[in-house]
């Protein structure tokens, strides 16, 4: 049991210890406010425990279609040998052209294995609201996000979604990890 007199050494623990709770705490500066203007009020419950967020298990997703782009990317494109080549000491021009074909590559496999439409049919930079319940894998909130939709703000990219994917159907032998076979001329 407490005294009901703490001592001045527990006074003054006590009195530090409330200062830095009222700042911090908005109900515990409330309660504090109550008592000292003489209001009687009911002690709240206690909060409700926060409700434990769904741990959702990550799924390992399955190399073969990455590999099989990344085989056509290379096919098409020349893309790994590209990505591999350190080109800091090339000229801009000759990066330029260079990248031209490897443009066209990618751009030839896109079109070929991949239909692909915008996530938002509204031009860059038109003004939109995204109501409360916005589809946030398909949609990514930047710049000062503070408080709840609805959110108003202006498109800087609308975004990209696969529609359909047609990759070509492997033989039983197909080595999916041999993006690019070796050449040897002879």
């Amino acid at each position: 049991m407490k005294p009901a007199h703490p001592s001045l050494l527990s006074r003054i623990s006590l009195a530090f210890g409330t200062f830095f709770s009222i700042l911090s705490d908005g109900q515990f500066a409330g309660r504090v406010q109550a008592l000292r203007s003489g209001e009687q009020r009911a002690e709240p419950s206690a909060p409700a425990p926060a409700p434990k967020p769904v741990v959702v298990p990550l799924r390992e997703a399955a190399p073969d279609g990455a590999l099989q782009l990344l085989g056509l990317l290379q096919r098409e494109a020349r893309f790994i040998d590209f990505i591999q080549e350190d080109v800091a000491a090339y000229a801009d021009a000759d990066i330029g052209a260079a990248v031209r074909v490897v443009h066209e590559g990618c751009r030839k496999v896109l079109h070929d294995h991949f239909t692909i439409s915008p996530v938002r049919d509204e031009a860059e930079g038109s003004r939109i609201t995204l109501p409360a319940g916005f589809d946030a894998a398909a949609i990514r909130v930047t710049g000062n996000v503070v408080g709840q939709p609805p959110f108003h703000g202006s498109i800087t990219h609308r975004g990209w979604r696969v529609v359909e994917t047609r990759l070509p159907r492997l033989s039983g032998s197909h080595q999916l990890n041999i993006v690019a076979p070796a050449e040897v001329e002879l």
